[in-house]
């Protein structure tokens, strides 16, 4: 179980592009922790020095202050690594439906420069971040791999595309990539500010200021949420996992099902608050419902996750508490 067991060479070099985002920091923490070495590439468009500030006083921690589209930059952050996490992109399915074209240029063609640079520079395994969006109009539940839908937004598409470069580049150029569809990951440092922040660390914040909070749409949409230590467990199993599971893409989540309004009822109680929210319209391009098949990841990336909703939800509040 979990991820704190796994033994790589103390010589091997982890790096972790978005490494100064939500996702990417707590990797690039778990993986010092371990006792490895860390190189964080960001660029710092939604990343945040504040999120890795406890990391630079390290000697084993490198920050490499550079943007993906660049290829250069990809190829001096590959030099001598081992393995690549690569979790920069730009989030939320609403921003992308107003920007479009920026959304290309990161997580398309900034996926594509990092799968050539780690192929340039010999990398042992890309591990890449994928999304739960590429399921796209399928309704069928839970979600499982081979039944993708059509995409419902340009994020969708991009994440897309990056798993079918993924492919590309294990069956044409022996890159191992394994590609990680997230279901709905929240917990410490999951930024609550901004018209495109995620729901919990949003409500979360809102109760504390005594806000009232609004739900888009009527509530009664559901989600597979997934605690951010079950997706360092992903990403790090991954880096061991056979060369079968190379080209492929995975369901990374806990296999539960929570409804967004009931969700919001559980963070009344934990904060002690009795505030009644307001119900908007729904966003163009989500997913009604997501809960995911996890048996591909158990079977082939010997995932586990140990972090369920409740118990997760309970770690996240009490991050929130004492960091805003």
């Amino acid at each position: 179980m979990g991820y704190k067991h796994l033994k790589f060479d103390k010589s091997n070099i982890f790096l972790v592009t978005g490494g100064a985002g939500f996702i990417g920091s707590n990797i690039c923490e778990a993986i010092l922790e371990m006792g490895y070495t860390v190189r964080c590439l960001d660029n710092f468009s939604t990343g945040k020095k504040e999120n890795i500030e406890g990391f630079m006083d390290k000697s084993e921690f490198t920050l490499i202050e550079g943007d993906i589209r660049n290829l250069d930059t990809c190829l001096k952050a590959c030099e001598g690594a081992d393995y690549v996490l690569h979790q920069a992109a730009w989030g939320s399915v609403p921003r992308s439906i107003e920007l479009p074209l920026l959304y290309e240029e990161i997580n398309i063609k900034g996926t594509l420069n990092m799968m050539e640079a780690a192929r340039q520079k010999g990398i042992k395994k890309f591990i890449y971040a994928s999304s739960s969006s590429v399921y796209g109009d399928n309704p069928v539940l839970p979600k499982k791999e081979g039944k993708e839908g059509k995409p419902l937004s340009p994020y969708a598409l991009t994440k897309k595309v990056d798993e079918e470069y993924g492919r590309l580049y294990s069956v044409l150029y022996n890159l191992e990539t394994i590609g990680l569809r997230y279901f709905n990951v929240f917990g410490r440092r999951q930024d609550p500010n901004g018209p495109y922040a995620a729901v919990i660390p949003k409500f979360v914040k809102q109760l504390l200021n005594d806000e009232v909070p609004t739900i888009n749409g009527d509530g009664k949409q559901s989600r597979d949420f997934t605690y951010i230590e079950n997706v360092i467990e992903a990403n790090l199993k991954s880096c061991q996992a056979p060369q079968e599971a190379a080209g492929q893409a995975f369901n990374i989540a806990y296999g539960g099902r929570e409804y967004l309004i009931d969700v919001y009822e559980c963070i009344c109680k934990a904060l002690g608050k009795d505030i009644q929210p307001v119900l908007g319209t729904a966003r163009a391009g989500d997913i009604r419902h997501s809960n995911a098949d996890i048996s591909k990841a158990r079977h082939l990336l010997g995932y586990e996750p140990e972090y369920n909703f409740e118990r997760g939800l309970e770690l996240a509040i009490s991050w929130y508490k004492e960091n805003l």
